[in-house]
């Protein structure tokens, strides 16, 4: 199946302008909340989402082997994921973006991490060589294109850039592999003229920059916000006076680590309110403060309430000895990581060549 050039860069500034704007729109945890449709619920619907995105570019069967090829891929960090006993979630599609699954547990280790992230791509490396067979003994150009596009995307995963399965690998082959994906990936990313990888590109170079410059030079302070809705309806029976919407305050504060999920937590009371709350943290750090940035009173069917609106401002925690891997094992992921992009670009100038699909 090949395009016309005028119509390949109308598809390609679609592709890109609408990966852009759904990578911008639900970045972050909003990403998992379809999954609250069920196990297997979220996963269908994304999928079925997805297939429909890309049917409005290409066709539908076309659309259909896409999402196909994203799930073996996806499969492939499942699967991983169980043989080193972590739950993991059903797949998430986003379309025009990809796929991802979310862990339930944090990886113990860099070894471990880059174990889940090699799943992905060597079985959706898989995927795409059982499709090019299948083109290849019927000569059909849709499974060639579709197997090109298997290839192609495996291969794009697996540079070193966080969040890419590629940044996750170099975890456990060495950490100089991202400066390799900053300066190199650029240029791949300049080449493709891509949107949406210089936006993952540019989140990495920032959180690189944070991480070993500013960082080096003083404690970087991130905060994030939580909301609470506490009912006060029996406050006000007692005459107790409830604070009005500009209060503002520090709240005490308590936080440990769950062993269960690997997460990190922070336990807030107000005893004036009688409140206590517990907030979840995005990543591992060392609690500054929290403190109350405003109050808003509502009035709901079953009484009188507060929304509580505070901010817990903190700093990374990074833990030296997660990037502790056995020079063994950094051998044998680094020559894996080499041997499957080696495998990539092969098969890739292989459909271009038996199936006639441009480069």
């Amino acid at each position: 199946m090949t395009l016309g050039k005028t119509e390949k860069k109308k598809d390609s500034r679609l592709w890109y302008i609408g990966s852009a704007l759904t990578f911008l729109l639900i970045k972050g945890k909003s990403l998992l909340a379809l999954l609250k449709f069920g196990k297997f619920g979220g996963a269908i619907f994304s999928m079925v989402a997805s297939i429909g995105a890309y049917a409005l570019i290409y066709p539908w069967q076309f659309a259909m082997g896409i999402v196909l090829l994203l799930f073996i891929h996806e499969m492939g960090h499942v699967i991983a994921a169980k043989q080193k006993g972590l739950p993991v979630s059903a797949p998430l599609f986003i379309p025009f973006l990809g796929a991802m699954i979310g862990l339930k547990k944090h990886p113990q280790d860099a070894k471990t991490e880059a174990y889940i992230a090699m799943g992905g791509p060597i079985l959706g490396t898989i995927g795409a060589i059982a499709v090019f067979i299948v083109a290849y003994y019927t000569d059909s150009p849709l499974l060639y294109s579709l197997a090109y596009v298997g290839f192609f995307l495996n291969l794009i995963n697996l540079l070193p850039i966080h969040p890419l399965d590629g940044g996750r690998i170099a975890t456990a082959v060495s950490r100089w592999l991202w400066l390799v994906g900053l300066i190199g990936g650029l240029g791949v990313i300049i080449y493709m003229r891509s949107i949406l990888f210089f936006i993952i590109w540019a989140l990495f170079a920032y959180d690189l920059y944070k991480k070993y410059v500013k960082g080096r030079r003083n404690v970087i302070v991130e905060s994030f916000g939580a909301s609470f809705i506490v009912p006060v309806e029996h406050l006000y029976t007692q005459g107790i006076a409830i604070p009005g919407p500009e209060h503002k305050r520090e709240l005490p504060f308590c936080t440990y680590c769950n062993l269960d999920d690997q997460r990190q937590y922070v336990t807030v009371e107000w005893v004036g309110i009688d409140f206590k709350g517990r907030i979840s943290m995005p990543q591992q750090g060392i609690i500054k403060r929290v403190h109350v940035t405003g109050l808003e009173h509502q009035q709901l069917p079953e009484g009188y309430h507060i929304k509580l609106n505070c901010k817990v401002e903190y700093s990374r925690y990074e833990n030296d000895k997660y990037y502790e891997v056995p020079l063994s094992s950094r051998y044998k992921f680094g020559f894996s990581y080499a041997l499957l992009a080696v495998v990539l670009i092969g098969m890739m100038f292989m459909v271009h060549n038996v199936g006639n699909i441009d480069l």
